[in-house]
């Protein structure tokens, strides 16, 4: 049984074959794509695909370059949003920081990702992180926290970071694009796999350069764990699913 904990799956980007993407995610033993908003908008959608496809849990988020484009009071309508569907998701995010592609906007980006990490603590949900460029102040803003349950997606920091991650007990999710970045490699290779989770960030990210990501591409980030951990692919699967369980189902 397979799961992607951190997918897009929007009319945006799959306009018209949704339900292809949801049947070939089923037949790769797909069993369960946490779909992430990052905006109110892409937050209602993601509620709403929810109803239609069992196969997509919800977290609602709010995406940092997002985020910073709005006034307070669209911030605050996002998180009440997330607070009045606490029964209908299943965690937090896309959310956090990113310096890479925001510039000179740390203290707003901080105070946005502040109330966020507010939000998931009052929810008792695990948040999921989007950290590029800005790994060191996303680490020491969680650890603050009160949350128990976070997931670094896709992360890009330094070794040392990883270990600190590693060390807090907090989880790593491994995008697809793992089958040729010694980036992600690096972090399996050197993570326990009780902290290790497979997404696909469908549309990016895939293990297929220049073609668009979907769910069922998990298949090639099992091959490659098991790989890297000289375990069998079942094995895999099954303690990947495991570690999906605990985080993610109460």
């Amino acid at each position: 049984m397979l799961v992607d904990v951190h997918a897009h799956i929007y009319k945006e980007y799959f306009n018209g074959d949704i339900n292809e993407i949801i049947e070939k995610a089923e037949k790769n033993n797909v069993v369960s794509i946490i779909n992430a908003g990052i905006n109110h908008e892409t937050n209602k959608e993601v509620i709403e695909l929810s109803k239609k496809f069992s196969i997509l849990k919800s977290s609602l988020g709010l995406y940092p370059l997002e985020g910073i484009k709005l006034e307070e009071d669209q911030i605050n309508e996002t998180i009440n949003f997330i607070d009045k569907n606490r029964n209908k998701i299943i965690a937090i995010g896309e959310v956090g920081l990113d310096y890479h592609y925001i510039k000179n906007k740390n203290k707003e980006q901080k105070d946005i990702f502040q109330k966020i990490i507010n939000i998931a603590e009052k929810l008792d949900l695990p948040i999921v992180v989007h950290s590029r460029g800005a790994e060191s102040d996303c680490v020491e803003m969680l650890e603050s926290s009160k949350i128990k349950k976070i997931i670094m997606h896709s992360f890009s920091g330094n070794m040392k970071l990883i270990k600190r991650i590693g060390d807090n007990g907090w989880t790593f999710s491994i995008p697809t694009n793992v089958v040729y970045s010694t980036q992600f490699q690096n972090i399996v290779d050197k993570t326990s796999i009780s902290q290790i989770l497979t997404e696909t960030d469908s549309p990016y990210l895939s293990p297929k350069k220049n073609e668009r990501n979907e769910p069922s591409n998990i298949v090639h980030s099992i091959k490659k764990i098991s790989d890297i951990k000289k375990l069998e692919k079942e094995e895999i699967e099954k303690l990947i699913f495991l570690n999906f369980q605990k985080i993610f189902i109460k």
